[in-house]
């Protein structure tokens, strides 16, 4: 018998850029809120319908096919055929979710969901999930353009939640409402924050979370967890910050905007998303298109990712990269206001 000593052998370390989680440290999260969401809904309205294209588990789908196996159809790495799928359904009456990742759904899917869907006006949810910049995997993975993309197509809603309590909202009012919709997907252990702010996700209507004299944050999707986080350290500094928040980009509250952009404050826009063709974008214009003639504008400035093909990496180092962090909000926001 050997007494040799023989190496250690360390366990080789597992990490997952993909589903990696943007919460932050001991944060109150819930899990998979849509997938328990849409079980739910479905126990109440037998015309519901799941769709994966090979992806239910990364889309929280999974929980869907466990509860209604029988409603639930993976047709496999093909996006194409699931929204011309969704779209039969639809017709049928039923009421489809349809889920991947928004890269495939906006990119590689565009027509299905523009001519199949959109252009006959049929009630089918589109799930895209790893929006904008919630995996490390690099460009491939990063939807950083989705909202460009789909914000030019008729027809179509556009919701982009904040956190657990607006996707469990959204799902239901999602499904009554007519029409093509698409949802951007935050899946996994989804921080849970709204529920501390009286709020009630209403479709295609913002909500002034909180009250402030001299910034006004209008913001959307995982970035008004974000604005709320800044907006409390600002306040240590004697900042008044307002924090508005749009989980419809399409249709925009104007009217909603309109307030937000008032007072003579510091207007900043913060999306997951690229600067171009987003919240920023809509925010702006909607300003501008709906201003009388003579009068002033505010100064408006955006929090966003930049229009470039990101890097790959780890969640935290490349929010603070390109300027998600909180920490780059709040020294962004003290510039601008230095400025």
């Amino acid at each position: 018998m050997s007494t040799a000593t023989q190496p250690v052998t360390k366990p080789k370390a597992r990490t997952s850029a993909m589903i990696a989680s943007f919460a932050d440290a001991g944060q109150r999260t819930t899990p998979a809120p849509f997938g328990h969401a849409l079980a739910k809904l479905a126990e109440q309205n037998p015309a519901i319908v799941g769709l994966s294209a090979d992806l239910a588990k990364y889309t929280d789908m999974h929980i869907f096919a466990k509860a209604h196996p029988e409603r639930f159809f993976q047709v496999g790495m093909a996006e194409s055929l699931m929204l011309g799928a969704a779209a039969g359904f639809a017709e049928a009456g039923l009421i489809p979710f349809a889920s991947t990742y928004s890269v495939f759904a906006t990119r590689r899917a565009y027509d299905f969901l523009c001519l199949d869907i959109a252009e006959p006006n049929l009630n089918v949810t589109v799930v895209g999930a790893l929006p904008g910049l919630t995996t490390g995997y690099g460009p491939s993975h990063q939807a950083t353009e989705d909202l460009a993309i789909l914000r030019g197509m008729p027809n179509l809603t556009i919701v982009d939640p904040c956190d657990s309590v607006d996707i469990e909202q959204a799902v239901p009012a999602m499904a009554a409402a007519p029409g093509p919709k698409y949802l951007r997907l935050l899946r996994g252990k989804v921080p849970t924050v709204l529920d501390e702010y009286n709020y009630q996700f209403v479709l295609g209507k913002a909500a002034e979370l909180r009250t402030g004299r001299d910034v006004s944050f209008i913001s959307t999707g995982l970035m008004t967890m974000r604005a709320l986080q800044a907006a409390d350290r600002l306040a240590a500094d004697g900042i008044d910050v307002a924090v508005t928040h749009v989980p419809t980009i399409k249709p925009l509250d104007h009217e909603a905007i309109a307030r937000a952009a008032s007072g003579g404050r510091l207007v900043v826009t913060l999306e997951n998303h690229t600067v171009v063709g987003g919240l920023a974008v809509a925010v702006a214009s909607s300003l501008v298109y709906g201003a009388k003639p003579g009068a002033s504008l505010p100064v408006v400035k955006r929090v966003g990712l930049p229009d470039e093909f990101l890097r790959a990496g780890a969640l935290p180092t490349l929010h603070d990269r390109y300027g998600l962090s909180t920490d780059r909000i709040v020294a962004s926001t003290r510039e601008w206001l230095a400025s």
